[in-house]
């Protein structure tokens, strides 16, 4: 399985504050591991960028995911993502527009969402989309 890791479960991961015991960053870490392989975007790289302020913290983020293969968007993928963020809307979801380009681009690359967001969940009820869930 090849996972995109959405920016929720990087910030869990990333944590020096609290312990992260969300399943979703046990499985982020046994896929670094090389249980599993990890890709990821710029969009997430950015979105992670932007909530740490610290130079360091910031340069320490971009070494990290240099180990990555980051996946880009295309304008197809765009189109594709506009119409993912309509169809829920129509069924009354809402899906920010990059949260709908993330789902995009797990469906063309057909990867696995790992997210503790639970928009995801409501939009997986519309759209086709792998998303990573715990064993209950």
């Amino acid at each position: 399985m090849t996972l995109l890791v959405d920016t929720s479960v990087w910030s869990l991961a990333l944590r020096r504050d609290a312990a992260a015991n969300a399943p979703e960053v046990h499985v982020l870490l046994e896929a670094l591991a090389g249980a599993d392989a990890v890709v990821t975007t710029g969009l997430v790289l950015q979105e992670l960028l932007q909530g740490f302020n610290k130079p360091r913290a910031a340069a320490a983020i971009v070494d990290r995911f240099r180990a990555l293969p980051i996946i880009s968007p295309d304008r197809a993928d765009h189109i594709a993502a506009a119409d993912i963020r309509n169809t829920c809307r129509r069924a009354g979801v809402q899906v920010g527009t990059i949260d709908a380009l993330l789902v995009q681009l797990c469906r063309r690359h057909e990867l696995t969402l790992l997210s503790t967001d639970k928009d995801f969940a409501h939009a997986a009820r519309h759209v086709p989309l792998k998303l990573w869930t715990a064993l209950r």
